[in-house]
């Protein structure tokens, strides 16, 4: 099957009890069991739950994985990845990350033994100097939040594989509509289905994809005794939004760009971050590992530093200051004091995340009037 067909269908069969063609919401916590040893495949809800069961194995589909598994977040998910780490264990991110990552990463591995080195991973070349004896993850995301820059999955794949340390990739950004990271040589993938996945701004989850059966086993393991899953009203309005993730990332994509190539044109614009665009560094890494498009984020930073910032938030109407991403709506986000505050400002100002820099989630309404509002937003005075 196709994606689009896949998102529909993928383990979303009728119910075989009442014929039923949207997938039940199943909210009993436990299931009567036969006798002894003898159940229908579950027996406890944070073990294991028949719509929790759906949404992981559309999930995998869609990723082209063996295995799904769910959590409550995207930080949950994140969290399951990290907790297989050890005191004395060393792992390479990429630099421009998700503040929540880094905020994992420093405030609750590092004082635990738990090593990170950062890395520019545009630049393959740098990446083998950072691998030490007791590397054991290679975390990266493409496109970055919230500068959009990519990381060569193949290649650093290929550097990894050699060394015998997994891929972790952060999905989120450009969903499996977008880039598939098991298929270029990455083990893991990581999602907050928050965003595109659910794509209405209205559920809360996490997911993580693997062919790895040893690696699926582990994280099993960890859903079960952590416990952070999604409840399964939770997982069936997830499952209910990825049925139009096909339509809604070719919107998303048609709008972005449209978008983009406006910002990079426009005279009150001091920098426009997008791989659509021909004047990104890394457009014909884009083309090549995103294929049906370049995704619904980007972000610029408007000429006169953190005043026109301020100015233009407080004149959009259409597009909401918010935190999040990849719902219908359009949103618009100042990194520095939401998504990444985290991160410390001298590191961000090193990253090159600005306090100026606004990071806006390109929504599914009218181009034109998206349009529009910027352009108003952008006006002097």
């Amino acid at each position: 099957m196709n994606f689009a067909t896949q998102a529909i269908h993928a383990g979303q069969g009728a119910d075989p009890s009442t014929g039923a063609t949207v997938i039940p919401i199943h909210p009993s916590t436990t299931f009567t069991q036969r006798a002894i040893g003898e159940h229908q495949g579950f027996e406890y809800s944070r073990t294991g739950n028949p719509t929790r069961a759906a949404l992981e194995s559309c999930l995998a589909a869609l990723e082209g994985a063996k295995h799904g598994v769910a959590f409550a977040s995207g930080s949950a998910a994140g969290a399951a990845v990290l907790s297989q780490l050890r005191p004395g264990d060393h792992l390479i991110a990429g630099e421009d990350l998700y503040g929540g990552t880094y905020r994992q990463l420093e405030r609750l591995y590092r004082p635990l033994g738990v090593e990170t080195t950062y890395v520019d991973l545009r630049h393959t070349d740098d990446l083998g100097a950072a691998f030490t004896p007791r590397t054991r993850l290679l975390w990266l995301e493409t496109p970055t939040n919230p500068l959009l820059q990519l990381a060569d999955i193949a290649a650093l794949a290929a550097e990894a594989e050699a060394r015998g340390v997994p891929v972790v990739v952060d999905n989120t950004f450009a969903t499996p509509y977008l880039q598939q990271p098991l298929r270029l040589g990455a083990t893991l993938v990581v999602h907050s289905t928050t965003k595109y996945i659910g794509g209405h701004s209205d559920v809360v989850g996490g997911a993580v994809l693997t062919n790895s059966d040893a690696w699926a086993e582990k994280l099993r393991f960890y859903q079960n005794a952590a416990g952070a899953v999604p409840s399964p009203f939770d997982a069936w309005l997830t499952l209910r939004g990825v049925k139009t993730l096909a339509l809604r990332m070719a919107r998303h994509c048609d709008n972005a760009l449209r978008l983009a190539h406006f910002l990079a044109a426009h005279p009150a614009v001091a920098a426009v971050y997008y791989p659509g665009l021909p004047s990104h560094p890394q457009h014909a890494l884009a083309l090549r590992q995103m294929p049906q498009g370049r995704g619904g984020m980007l972000s610029f930073v408007p000429r006169g530093g953190v005043a026109a910032a301020e100015r233009f938030i407080a004149r959009t109407r259409i597009i909401s200051f918010a935190e999040s991403l990849g719902g219908v709506e359009s949103l618009l986000c100042h990194p520095a004091t939401m998504t990444h505050a985290a991160i410390p400002a001298e590191e961000r100002a090193r990253r090159g995340i600005s306090d100026a820099l606004l990071r806006l989630s390109v929504g599914i309404e009218d181009a034109e009037d998206l349009q529009a509002e910027i352009a108003a937003a952008l006006e002097e005075g």
